[in-house]
């Protein structure tokens, strides 16, 4: 996984070295949740999660340069929310932050990162996003970042004890991301 770069972040492939910062903001009831997934219990659990990251390869740390830390992360996913569409060489953005990096654009600066490495690198025709009903911080980036909204969908959340709740899909085509520049 090769390193993308933007005025501010550097997306990297995850080190294990990262679990302490991973585990600052992994721990927070504002992050886990919110994605799907239950707070970490400690340094240990992240530094499992990362090993996971690692091995899945579809996943960038998101560096804040001025600080040399990482506040979060983000991946382009090999799924296919539209089974319709499978056809389409595509992927779905997913991205976490450090509740004490929110508000300063830093999300949609990663993501704009990816679609532009997902449009123009891979070859990719459709790239997709997604946000649980009640996250309406996520819904705002996805809109800014020029998503158009497609469907809604219940998902089961087995990390989260199987609770219930309605995922909003959204996309953007390769064409409509030329067409917008």
């Amino acid at each position: 996984m090769l390193s993308l770069t933007t005025e501010r972040l550097l997306l990297r492939s995850w080190q294990e070295s990262d679990s302490a910062d991973l585990y600052e903001y992994a721990k927070s009831e504002w992050v886990g949740p919110f994605a799907g997934w239950k707070p970490h219990q400690n340094e240990a659990e992240s530094k499992e999660i990362i090993k996971r990251f690692i091995e899945a390869d579809d996943t960038y740390a998101i560096v804040l340069k001025d600080e040399n830390k990482v506040i979060g992360g983000i991946g382009l996913h090999h799924r296919f929310p539209d089974e319709s569409l499978q056809h389409l060489k595509q992927r779905e953005i997913g991205y976490v932050l450090n509740p004490n990096y929110w508000g300063r654009g830093i999300v949609p600066e990663a993501v704009t990162c990816l679609l532009d490495h997902g449009f123009h690198h891979l070859g990719l025709d459709l790239i997709w996003c997604a946000h649980y009903d009640f996250n309406a911080k996520s819904k705002r980036v996805i809109e800014k970042c020029g998503f158009n909204y497609q469907f809604t969908k219940q998902k089961t959340l087995h990390l989260l004890d199987d609770q219930e709740v309605n995922t909003l899909y959204y996309h953007l085509s390769k064409q409509d991301y030329f067409n917008r520049k």
